[in-house]
This record gives structure tokens, C-alpha cells and sequence, in this order.
């Protein structure tokens, strides 16, 4: 019996120092913006969600490591509330005025720790570039079903972004914005 588990650590260990870095399935992983209004004609404007398709992606097993980035211009507003000639246009207005994503094409994550604090749950620290701007953050993370999943609130202004006003500043976008992903190992 002892020479058995012996043989199963063995292999076990082998696995995984061959198979340290695991690329993430940017077609299969998700992560979207949520953007909400504020302001006192804010029942006549729109709260928006944005899909950022990952560009590429990687975990490295052996650092405990997470590597995202994303280019800024695939980002898509996704408003279900709104014609497709708004939509278009908060989409222009995201990308240029807010994003500035030809100045700023890439948005990125590299992370600096990964910690197991309980079951399938795992605290992400790391930097999040975005808009030019290189900032700390903390993520909290689950695991499940070959999943990482969690959330993440920011601060546009950390980042350099200034938020969107109408209306003489009646209708904006609120400063704080969250982050949700799915994040799925490739196979």
C-alpha cells in the first residue's frame, strides 16, 4: 500500500511541474462592466453593461500567478434597453471620450499574490492597468468546476477616468463601476 501512494505522489508531481502554465479560454471566459447613473434626471438615462472579451490569459500553477489583458476596443456596450443607433453611440462615446482607446489600446491584470483563505476561495492581489493608470487591487475569487469567478468594485477617477456628466452634471455616470468574470482554463 505504502508503495502504491508512493507511485500516485510520484505521478502527481510530475503532472504538475509539466503542466505549470495553463492558458485561460478567452472564448469561454466572461467579464462585464456594470456602469450605473446618478444624478437628479437620472430616471432618463441608462445603466450600462460592457463585455471586455479577453485578449489573452494565463495561470501559471507553480507562482501562483494570473496574467489578463484585454484590448480596450473590443470592449462592447451591451445595453438591451436602448436602440441599436444608441447603443452605437454610447459604445463611440465609451471608447473615445471615456476610454480613449487609442491612446490607451490595452487593459491588463498581473497578479502579485494568490492566497487560499478557505475551501474554493482564493484571495487575488495584483495591479490592474487601465487607462495609462497602474493601480492595486484585491480580488476575491472562487473556484469551482474548473471556474474562477468573483467581483470587484472601482473607482473610475483612480484611474484617471473622468466619469460622464449631461444635463449640466443632472445625469452622470457614478464613479464607482463593478467588474464580475468568469474565468475558464483552457482544456
Amino acid at each position: 500500500m505504502e508503495k502504491f501512494v508512493c507511485r500516485i505522489l510520484l505521478l502527481l508531481s510530475a503532472t504538475f511541474a509539466v503542466a505549470q502554465t495553463v492558458n485561460i479560454d478567452v472564448a469561454a471566459s466572461r467579464v462585464t462592466v456594470q456602469v450605473l447613473k446618478s444624478g437628479f434626471f437620472s430616471a432618463f438615462a441608462h445603466n450600462h453593461t460592457i463585455a471586455a472579451p479577453l485578449a489573452s490569459g494565463h495561470i501559471d500553477l507553480e507562482k501562483k500567478s494570473v496574467e489578463l489583458k484585454f484590448r480596450a476596443a473590443d470592449l462592447k456596450v451591451m445595453d438591451s434597453d436602448v436602440s441599436d443607433s444608441d447603443r452605437a453611440e454610447i459604445d463611440r462615446t465609451m471608447k473615445s471620450a471615456v476610454l480613449d482607446v487609442t491612446q490607451f489600446p490595452e487593459i491588463g491584470f498581473v497578479s502579485k499574490t494568490v492566497e487560499t483563505t478557505e475551501g474554493d476561495r482564493l484571495l487575488v492581489r495584483g495591479d490592474l492597468t487601465l487607462h495609462g493608470v497602474t493601480k492595486p487591487i484585491e480580488l476575491r475569487v472562487t473556484f469551482t468546476e474548473g471556474r474562477y469567478r468573483g467581483s470587484v468594485k472601482l473607482k473610475q477617477t483612480d484611474f484617471g477616468i473622468t466619469p460622464i456628466k449631461i444635463a449640466g452634471g443632472t445625469v452622470r455616470v457614478k464613479d464607482e463601476i463593478e467588474i464580475g468574470f468568469e474565468i475558464v482554463a483552457a482544456k
